[in-house]
C-alpha cells in the first residue's frame, strides 16, 4: 500500500476505490492484492465467490494502473474489482446459473452488463453463488453447495443474488449486479445489511443474464430486473448509471434516463409508511423499526403519514404467483399450468390496474416506506419448509411477499440497511417509488439514509 493510503481498502466503496485509483492515492495492483488477500480468508467460511479467476484480475490490475501511467482516458470503475452474480454471463469464465448441466459453460460473448461494467474500467474477478437456475430464497446448489450469511453462519444470506450479498457484507467484494424476479436483488440485501436496488421494469438490459437458459426463447417478458448491490448508495447510483439504456438487443429496454437528481431536502419529502401489509406476515422488530425509522423522518421534517394504496393485497400476491408460475414452466414437455391466451390477456389487464393504484398513491407521496422481507436472516433449510416469524411457523413462499408485487407492477424499489433485530441481525427497510423516477428514489434514498448509521461491518469480519 501507498504511504498516502494506509487503510485497509477492501471495506472501502466501490465510489472511494475509483476515486483512490484515479487520484493515484493507491494503485489497482494494490487494492487487487489486497481484495485477493480477503477473499482467500474470509470466502472458505462463507462460499460465497464460487469462481475467481486470479491471474487475470491481476493482469487487469496491472493494465489499469499501466493506463493511468500513460495518462488514458478512463471510466468511473477504472480499476475496480467486482464480482458477477453467477447468472450473467462472462466471456472466458465459467458461467452456471447454479445448474448442473451447464457445470462447465464457459460463455464465449459477455452479458451486456458485463461488457458495460468492462468498458467502465470494473475488473471482473469472479462469479457469486446462486440457487440453481435463481429460482430459491436461499443460496445453494449441487455444484458450489450452501452460502451462509456472515452476519451468522447458520443462517441464509437469501435468494437468488445470496451469494453476491455475502461477499459484499463481508468485504470480499465492493460490488455487484445481480437479478431480481421476485426479492432477489432485495431480499438478500436485507438479509445481509447492505444496499440494494431493483430499477422500474425494463430498465437494464437482460441480454446474456439467464432468467431462461441461453437455447430456450425468452419466457420472462415481466417480473425480470437487473440491479446493482453495494455498501452505499452512492455506489447504486454509480452502478445504475453504467448498466442501465438499450442495448440494439433487448427489445424491451427504452432510453433509459439517469442524469443524476439533486439529493431532496426532507422538510420538502411526503413520505408515506407502512410497518407491514394488509394479509402479509411481518415479524414485530422488523415493523416496529419501521415505526421507529418514520418518527426519525418525521422529526427531520418531510411530510409523514402511514398509507397505503386501498386495493386487493391478496389479489395482487396471487397474480404475482400465477405469473412466475407460467414464466417458469413456460417451456416444460409436457408443459403445465400454461394458461390460455385470453386468461394471459385478462391477468395483464388485473396487473393494469394494480400499477394504475399504485401511481395514483405515488401521486400524493414521493416515497413508501415498507418491509422488505417478513423477517430476518433465518436458518439454513430445506426448500419450501416454514419458516417462523415470532414463533409462528409461516409458508416458505410468503417470505416474497413484501417485495414481489414491486416486479408485478415494475416499481422501483431500494432496500437500505437501517438497524438489528433483537438476536442482531440486520435489518433492512424497502423504499419504493413511481415508475420511470430511479434517480428521484436513489437520490431519496440518500437523504434518507443519513438517519441511518449506513453499511455496519457483521460482528468478527
Amino acid at each position: 500500500m501507498t504511504a498516502t493510503l494506509a487503510a485497509d481498502t477492501t471495506f472501502f466503496t466501490a465510489t472511494q476505490l475509483a476515486a483512490a485509483i484515479r487520484e493515484r492515492r493507491v494503485s489497482a495492483t494494490e487494492v487487487m492484492a489486497a481484495q485477493l488477500e480477503r477473499i482467500a480468508a474470509v470466502n472458505p467460511v462463507l462460499n460465497a465467490i464460487v469462481t475467481l479467476d486470479e491471474t487475470a484480475a491481476r493482469g487487469g490490475a496491472r493494465a489499469a494502473d499501466e493506463a493511468i501511467a500513460r495518462g488514458d482516458a478512463i471510466g468511473p470503475l477504472h480499476g475496480v474489482p467486482v464480482t458477477l452474480k453467477d447468472g450473467h454471463a462472462t466471456a472466458g469464465m465459467r458461467t452456471t446459473v447454479g445448474m448442473t448441466a451447464w457445470a462447465d459453460y464457459v460463455p464465449t460473448a459477455d452479458s451486456t452488463v458485463a461488457a458495460r461494467l468492462r468498458k467502465a474500467g470494473a475488473i471482473i474477478i469472479g462469479k457469486t453463488n446462486v440457487p440453481s437456475r435463481l429460482r430459491d430464497l436461499q443460496t445453494v446448489n449441487s455444484i458450489f453447495g450452501r452460502t451462509k450469511n456472515p452476519w451468522d453462519v447458520t443462517r441464509t444470506p437469501g435468494g437468488s443474488s445470496g451469494g453476491a450479498a455475502a461477499a459484499i457484507a463481508a468485504g470480499l467484494t465492493p460490488l455487484e449486479i445481480g437479478s431480481d424476479a421476485g426479492g432477489s436483488v432485495r431480499v438478500p440485501a436485507h438479509l445481509c445489511g447492505i444496499y440494494g436496488f431493483k430499477p422500474t421494469q425494463s430498465s437494464v438490459p437482460i441480454t446474456g443474464s439467464y432468467a431462461d437458459p441461453p437455447d430456450m426463447p425468452r419466457s420472462f417478458r415481466l417480473l425480470f430486473d437487473i440491479g446493482p448491490l453495494a455498501r452505499d448508495v452512492d455506489d447504486l447510483i454509480l452502478a445504475h448509471r453504467v448498466i442501465a439504456g438499450p442495448d440494439g438487443l433487448d427489445t424491451e429496454v427504452p432510453p433509459v434516463k439517469t442524469d443524476e437528481e439533486p439529493e431532496p431536502p426532507l422538510d420538502r419529502l411526503r413520505v408515506a409508511f407502512a410497518p407491514e401489509f394488509p394479509g402479509v406476515p411481518t415479524a414485530r422488530d422488523i415493523a416496529d423499526t419501521i415505526a421507529g425509522f418514520a418518527a426519525a423522518i418525521d422529526i427531520g421534517g418531510a411530510r409523514l403519514g402511514q398509507a397505503l394504496p386501498s386495493h386487493d393485497f391478496t389479489a395482487e400476491r396471487a397474480l404475482f404467483s400465477d405469473f412466475i408460475t407460467w414464466y417458469s414452466q413456460a417451456f416444460q414437455s409436457p408443459p403445465e399450468n400454461s394458461p390460455t391466451l385470453s386468461v394471459y390477456l385478462e391477468a395483464l389487464n388485473q396487473r393494469d390496474e394494480f400499477i394504475y393504484a399504485w401511481e395514483r398513491f405515488f401521486g400524493d407521496w414521493d416515497v413508501l416506506v415498507c418491509p422488505a422481507m417478513m423477517c430476518t436472516a433465518f436458518r439454513h433449510r430445506e426448500m419450501g419448509m416454514p419458516i417462523p416469524v415470532d414463533g409462528v411457523e409461516t409458508p416458505y413462499w410468503s417470505a416474497l411477499s413484501h417485495a414481489c408485487r414491486f416486479n408485478l407492477s415494475g416499481h422501483p424499489a431500494v432496500v437500505m440497511p437501517v438497524g438489528l433485530d433483537r438476536e442482531g441481525l440486520p435489518i433492512g427497510i424497502q423504499l419504493v417509488g413511481r415508475r420511470h423516477s430511479d434517480m428521484k428514489l436513489l437520490a431519496t434514498a440518500k437523504a434518507l439514509t443519513r438517519l441511518t448509521e449506513g453499511f455496519v461491518r457483521p460482528p468478527g469480519l
